[in-house]
């Protein structure tokens, strides 16, 4: 990693006086250094060790900018050829492009690095670590473990660097009937005793999956959502909520909200929390975010994802939001049910795991429609009874996050990201279980 971030600050000390008068330019990084591991039957099916890295390079000038990614190798004289070769290619690109109205140019000083050690499994430990404990087990997921860097430079001046160690292992076990349940364990140091923990609880509800899965009519359901299926819901606010270009063109969620014609319970507290250092602070212009942010406080919107481009077009201040404007360290505070309670407070109902298949049915008032999936249960008088067949909802968050909202856990879990398309993912979402009333299922 120190020889990374070396080559790195060598080449863009190298590039800024390449630039002639007009000109800018910013340069994003992604690499990683990473084992992966893919088992079933809880068996290696396919295991390997991947160095990758790319650059992102855009000039900037007369209003136009354009983008271009190349190898970063971490060896200077090897990726020096590439960086000029992108640098000339871009130049000869750009007059043919059309100005751009919004176009965000470098600005500003900020500086920042950040450096996160881990304590990982190393190759060769990895099998014998995770496989003896699911031993009997129809076990199917994949382990990646390993060190990341984001890291951002623009000839304003601005340079962050960011590096972190981090391991996912994501597993789902199955009955011999095809029923399954889904775990996750994360971090930066691995533990065997919370590994153990966390496979054991899983356990326990693949032992509550044997019996026949009960069906059920659609209607309106008491329900607890476990803190991955409230990370589900959470996300949908990335894609078109909490985004303040998504309001100002009429296609939010949360645009009812904002204008107060609907409202939440004041029990939901969401913010950004950059402050466990699960992603970098920096955006893709360079600006760096508060350590923390409340979005919705109390039920009221206080804060929107605003990125600099939307600041630009509707002439209005940056919350250094991405371009995307879309969650990366989002936390939902907890609330006072306790993990004990929860099956007696939800008395009879459903105790939904996971879902799937998310979707906006009815994006300007909030309706999202999705399917239960892996470990859901039918609870009677706060016993699991039965597992039950897939349904779908269809409903309001305006609903399960406003007046049927009656409580969170005060247990939080973190829901890691553990895409792994291109490069590891890095982050995920802090929430607890929710209990909430009438919860609408459609088929």
């Amino acid at each position: 990693m120190q020889t990374w971030e070396n080559t790195f600050n060598q080449l863009m000390d190298a590039l800024m006086p390449q630039l002639v008068e007009g000109e800018a330019v910013t340069v994003t990084l992604v690499a990683e250094e990473s084992e992966f591991t893919r088992f079933n039957q809880a068996k290696v099916r396919q295991t390997g060790s991947i160095e990758n890295g790319s650059m992102s390079v855009t000039l900037l000038a007369d209003g136009r900018s354009t983008t271009e990614s190349i190898t970063f190798t971490g060896e200077k004289a090897a990726d020096w050829p590439l960086l000029m070769t992108a640098l000339h290619t871009l130049r000869d690109e750009l007059p043919q492009l059309p100005e751009d109205p919004y176009i965000v140019l470098p600005a500003g000083d900020d500086h920042s690095r950040e450096v996160y050690d881990g304590e990982l499994l190393e190759m060769a430990a990895i099998a014998p670590t995770l496989l003896p404990k699911m031993a009997g087990l129809d076990a199917v997921g994949l382990y990646a473990g390993g060190r990341c860097v984001r890291a951002y430079a623009d000839s304003a001046g601005q340079r962050h660097w960011f590096a972190t160690a981090t391991f996912t292992l994501d597993y789902s076990l199955f009955t011999e009937s095809g029923q399954a349940v889904k775990g996750t364990y994360a971090g930066r140091t691995w533990d065997d005793a919370a590994y153990t923990e966390n496979l054991a609880a899983a356990q326990t509800l693949l032992g509550q999956m044997a019996q026949p899965p009960k069906q059920l009519e659609r209607g309106q359901y008491r329900t607890y959502f476990a803190p991955a299926a409230v990370a589900d819901l959470m996300s949908m606010l990335s894609w078109g909520g909490i985004g303040e270009a998504s309001i100002r063109r009429g296609g939010s969620a949360l645009g009812p909200l904002q204008r107060g014609e609907k409202t939440l319970s004041d029990k939901l507290h969401l913010l950004e929390d950059f402050s466990q250092g699960q992603v970098p602070r920096f955006n893709q212009y360079g600006e760096l975010a508060p350590l923390t942010m409340p979005l919705i406080d109390g039920g009221q919107l206080q804060n929107t994802l605003v990125s600099a481009r939307t600041a630009k077009e509707y002439g209005i201040p940056s919350t250094f939001a991405e371009g995307g404007e879309y969650l990366r360290s989002p936390t939902l505070t907890p609330g006072t049910l306790a993990e004990s309670d929860i099956l007696a407070a939800l008395d009879t109902g459903l105790y939904v795991s996971n879902l799937h298949y998310l979707n906006w049915s009815d994006r300007p008032n909030g309706r999202i429609t999705g399917m239960t999936r892996y470990a859901c249960f039918w609870v009677e008088n706060g016993k699991i009874i039965a597992p039950i067949e897939d349904l779908r909802f269809d409903e309001s968050l305006y609903n399960f996050w406003g007046a049927n909202l009656i409580d969170l856990t005060q247990e939080t879990q973190f829901i890691p990201e553990v895409g792994s398309y291109g490069f590891r993912d890095l982050g995920g979402t802090l929430v607890p279980g929710m209990l909430v009333n009438n919860f609408a299922y459609t088929l």
